[in-house]
């Protein structure tokens, strides 16, 4: 291994001479909670009680690498593997068919002592813990709809659920002091473009309306409404439309209900990076889920790509990033899923390190100034700076495995417990 101290203090001259404070770029960065997902950890299969655990809804998990989690036991050791190489502040996000009862409970009628188990880990890890409805997977999550669907039983049993998410969420911020992010999204759609497409968003804003209106009193908990272009089996509408979630959060005129973008639901030419600022001109917060796209929602391992990047570099300017909830959202079920943790987490964290080490008073004067020439210039200069090796020196200074270290531990936990699985 290089003399990592001695390469950090090179990496420090070069970007003083721009005047950017590598030390304070390190602790804003550190101190940025991420929220990791649990689902990548057993393919988003849950730990309900119930026969059929097959994934419906337009979720769709690729792979059958061996080792998956089990159980909530197994899954929060796998977690515990992988938080040692994913350097920062991170919090825990969990879906509600994440639920670990002795008998089965029913969507509609889960409560936070279901959920102990993770506010237990959660504190023992000064984690905080953010919550999900789990919308698909269900014999009652069907082509007809769930928050949506014109049959009332169903829509009211889906409305029931999301219910319990919030005062669930609201345990969360009781129990571990920190608040509780809930991203609300629904799988409603239709495989053909229907005749009415307007009643079932009707419904659904119903049924958020009922939801929050029946939770009005829960604190510290903030809501996301996320949007989607499609799903497997729902290619031509999606009733929770970008613009009908845009809407919604606009109209509700509430700091608790925010916008959720998702770098991996909208079309290939759209980017999340360039409706930060439109959505910032209005509210308060996003709730950001930090994927990645090839060539639909497939939900793939977050890569340092220029779009992760992008996404960070704008927050950063616009000085939002301390606004932004940031959250990783994906599921690769094709290798060793711990590493497809620590990789996307640790590719998260490293874009918003590399945005902090960006020039930014300096291109903001230049393009003040009129000066776009000079301006295009700063930018393409820096793609080469000396990024990695601060990198790789927090890292270190963090415990958490310099470059690839940490691939040889993973392997041996794979080889120690997730290859006697069975």
């Amino acid at each position: 291994m290089y003399n990592v101290e001695k390469a950090y203090e090179l990496a420090k001259e070069y970007y003083a001479q721009y005047g950017i404070d590598v030390d304070k770029a390190i602790e804003i960065a550190d101190k940025t909670p991420i929220s990791m997902h649990c689902w990548q950890g057993d393919d988003v299969n849950g730990t309900e009680l119930k026969e059929n655990k097959a994934l419906t809804g337009g979720i769709q998990t690729t792979g059958n690498y061996p080792g998956k989690a089990r159980n909530g036991e197994e899954l929060r050791a796998d977690i515990d593997e992988a938080i040692k190489f994913i350097p920062g502040t991170l919090r825990m996000n969990v879906h509600a068919n994440y639920i670990e009862a002795d008998t089965f409970v029913e969507r509609d009628q889960i409560k936070p002592e279901h959920y102990q188990k993770w506010v237990d880990w959660a504190n023992a890890h000064d984690m905080g813990l953010d919550f999900n409805p789990t919308y698909f997977a269900h014999p009652k999550s069907t082509p007809a709809g769930t928050l949506s669907c014109a049959d009332e039983k169903t829509r009211e049993f889906w409305v029931r659920h999301g219910i319990a998410c919030r005062k669930i969420g609201q345990y969360f911020a009781e129990q571990t002091g920190k608040k509780c992010v809930i991203n609300h999204w629904t799988p409603d759609g239709d495989k053909e473009v229907p005749f009415d497409t307007l009643s079932p968003r009707l419904r659904l804003k119903k049924s958020y309306d009922e939801i929050f209106a029946a939770t009005e009193d829960c604190k510290d908990v903030i809501d996301g409404i996320e949007s989607k272009v499609f799903g497997i089996g729902l290619e031509s509408y999606t009733v929770g439309s970008h613009e009908f979630c845009m809407g919604y959060v606009m109209n509700a005129n509430k700091d608790h209900i925010i916008m959720t973008l998702d770098a991996g639901h909208y079309h290939p030419t759209q980017t999340v990076s360039a409706m930060l600022a439109g959505i910032y001109t209005f509210n308060k917060s996003v709730l950001l889920h930090v994927t990645r796209a090839v060539r639909w929602d497939s939900d793939h391992v977050v890569g340092f790509d220029d779009e992760t990047r992008a996404i960070f570099e704008e927050l950063v300017r616009m000085g939002k990033l301390s606004d932004t909830y940031i959250a990783t959202d994906y599921f690769d079920a094709s290798i060793n899923r711990i590493t497809a943790w620590v990789t996307g987490m640790r590719n998260t964290r490293k874009a918003i390190l590399a945005a902090l080490l960006q020039p930014i008073q300096t291109e903001k004067a230049l393009e003040a100034s009129g000066d776009v020439s000079a301006r295009l210039a700063w930018k393409e200069e820096f793609k080469a700076s000396p990024f990695s090796l601060v990198w790789d020196y927090y890292c270190a200074k963090k415990n958490a495995g310099v470059g690839l270290e940490w691939m040889d531990e993973v392997k041996q936990y794979e080889k120690d417990v997730l290859s006697k699985r069975v």
